[in-house]
């Protein structure tokens, strides 16, 4: 089971995304530009000539530049649980790190689409008071969503308790 980059940091035990979320989205990336090039490149090849359907090639020149895309987004997302409060990094030009404190939390919750239970993942939300703190970890493991999500839980009650 691959599970992404795992890296120690300030103490910190990072936890990277599975590499069935990079199997999935680049699976999707293939087919949308296989079905919009030949969407292109079709009508462009019968109505206005053979040379026209080259145009068709935009969309795999821009599938082939989101595979790298993809590639280095999935590399930035990683998560750290803490003693108070679970850490999510992301994003590679804006880094972006949300802190999400145990006590805060008000609903977590598992869910995945069609697609996601396809390729065997599930992501996390994480609700708090405020809305603009909720998270998301997607693409994991549904196995390590669901130890998540009741860790997460269990001490979201006890710190709200104020155990």
């Amino acid at each position: 089971m691959d599970t992404g980059t795992k890296g120690e940091t300030d103490g910190l035990r990072w936890v990277g995304l599975p590499g069935g979320l990079l199997t999935m989205r680049r699976t999707l990336l293939v087919v949308w530009s296989g079905l919009l090039a030949v969407a292109t490149a079709l009508p462009l090849g019968l109505l206005a000539g053979p040379a026209w359907a080259a145009a068709g090639a935009f969309w795999l020149a821009a599938g082939a530049w989101g595979w790298v895309l993809l590639g280095r987004n999935w590399r930035s997302w990683r998560y750290a649980e803490r003693a108070d409060d679970l850490l999510i990094s992301r994003g590679v030009l804006w880094r972006e790190q949300t802190v999400v404190p145990y006590g805060r939390m008000q609903l977590v919750e598992v869910t995945s689409g069609p697609v996601e239970r396809r390729f065997g993942l599930a992501s996390l939300q994480l609700h708090t008071a405020a809305a603009a703190t909720d998270a998301r970890i997607p693409g994991l493991v549904p196995a390590e969503a669901e130890r998540l999500r009741d860790r997460l839980a269990a001490l979201g009650e006890a710190r709200s308790a104020g155990l």
